[in-house]
């Protein structure tokens, strides 16, 4: 089925000038994708297009799929995301998924803000040193997480487990959420995405729907997030993320 007008403006104002060599060899599943990502999920669970784009740029990652991501992250810079953001989805991905994983993202990221005449490396935004990074990532871990679910996880953790704890506050909160360019709230959206994406995390995911309510983003904007994504994880980790939606945000 060839896109509706709306899937089709959907898509061209995002990649205007991108032709997928697939509609080529391809051609009805680059249709039949094309009306349901750019036209169905666009009409359902509409998104700031700087919120969407971002969410599925932190999914794409999590997913291993660099070369959506390219596309992606070319159409981001489009509608106007910064490089500074489009970086600060890839540096927010490195204690969920790995530096392992990222780095090739990282790679792509580099070759495409070059290719826009962006100079690199780009301004810091970092706000912690070495000597504030554990206090300051315990203060939002505790604003995120909430203070008696973190003290609870200090304490319940073994003794020899103790360091795990002390580098999710230092290094997961304290290097990467209390950095400049993208806000708290939209890091948790951020978060879920990677999680969602990412699969066999579902506690975690739960764990990060409630930590998105703690910052201030409804259910809607949860479902709308999920929805966004759908076209790009699938429909198992996408029910498993509404499983979690259900239970500690229920309609």
């Amino acid at each position: 089925m060839a896109p509706t007008p709306s899937a089709r403006a959907h898509h061209d104002d995002l990649v205007p000038d991108h032709v997928s060599t697939l509609a080529r060899t391809d051609p009805e599943l680059v249709e039949c994708f094309d009306s349901f990502a750019f036209g169905e999920v666009q009409r359902d669970a509409p998104l700031p297009v700087r919120t969407r784009l971002m969410v599925q740029l932190a999914a794409l990652i999590a997913c291993g799929a660099v070369n959506e991501y390219r596309t992606m992250a070319g159409a981001a810079l489009t509608v106007g995301i910064t490089p500074v953001e489009v970086k600060e989805v890839v540096y927010q991905a490195v204690p969920y998924v790995g530096m392992g994983r990222v780095l090739d993202f990282l790679h792509a990221t580099n070759t495409l803000l070059t290719e826009h005449g962006v100079s690199l490396p780009l301004p810091g935004q970092s706000t912690t040193t070495p000597d504030t990074r554990k206090e300051a990532g315990l203060a939002v871990q505790k604003q995120i997480v909430g203070a008696a679910a973190v003290d609870a996880m200090y304490a319940n953790a073994p003794a020899d487990e103790q360091h795990i704890q002390r580098y999710l506050s230092a290094n997961c909160f304290g290097d990467h959420y209390t950095r400049d360019g993208v806000d708290v709230p939209t890091r948790e959206l951020l978060t879920l995405a990677v999680l969602i994406a990412l699969g066999g995390a579902e506690p975690q995911v739960a764990g990060h729907v409630r930590a998105n309510l703690n910052v201030g983003n409804d259910r809607a904007t949860l479902l709308a997030v999920i929805t966004q994504l759908l076209p790009y994880v699938g429909y198992p980790r996408t029910l498993n993320a509404l499983r979690a939606l259900d239970e500690h945000a229920p309609a």
